[in-house]
């Protein structure tokens, strides 16, 4: 990590530059923006051995101000914040909000635009679609593992913004089996909450 100094803006500021870079490439600077559970990823029929990404809002849609959320908890650390395109769909790009160190040697070779005094990267990837996945059965099926890393797999989950809502924090893995066993409790005592 770099000792480099640096101010994170806030996010209409962030997104107004996100924008900027996505027009400035010739792609559709409005945004969609999903998360980790909304990613869909396959086992491509095309090429045997590789993986096609698709993504679905229909099943686990966000909450409206799960970008807000994100970009705040994120602003709080020190780690690199990626603005990452993954492709269009009609007139949006489809966008996923990442941090982590990993993308700190991150640069122009590899596709990033770095603001350093932000400490924020954008990567508007390439032009193209990506597919918006309707069907139950296949996101259901989507591959959760033995794949190749990739850097999607530095974005927040849903279930993380709503912690985040709920407690103000991100819980503890005992809370989190606590919380789970909890519910179970009182879905099976008859009391929802």
């Amino acid at each position: 990590m770099s000792n480099q100094k640096f101010t994170r803006p806030p996010l209409a500021e962030a997104l107004a530059a996100w924008q900027k870079c996505l027009a400035d490439h010739a792609l559709p600077p409005e945004t969609l923006w999903i998360f980790a559970e909304n990613l869909c990823i396959e086992h491509s029929r095309a090429v045997p051995g590789s993986f096609r990404i698709g993504f679905q809002t229909r099943f686990t849609p966000p909450p409206d101000d799960a970008i807000e959320t994100a970009y705040d908890h994120f602003s709080d650390s020190d780690e690199r914040v990626v603005f990452y395109r993954l492709g269009s769909v009609g007139k949006k790009s489809v966008c996923i909000l990442l941090c982590d160190a990993w993308f700190e040697e991150k640069n122009a070779r590899d596709g990033f635009a770095r603001i350093d005094d932000w400490r924020l990267s954008f990567y508007p990837g390439h032009a193209g679609d990506i597919e918006e996945i309707a069907d139950l059965s296949r996101w259901l099926h989507r591959v959760k593992r033995d794949r190749a890393f990739h850097d999607f797999d530095f974005s927040m989950s849903l279930e993380t913004i709503e912690e985040l809502r709920e407690h103000g924090r991100t819980l503890l893995p005992y809370e989190r089996f606590a919380q789970k066993m909890l519910h179970r409790l009182r879905r099976v005592l008859g009391n929802p909450e």
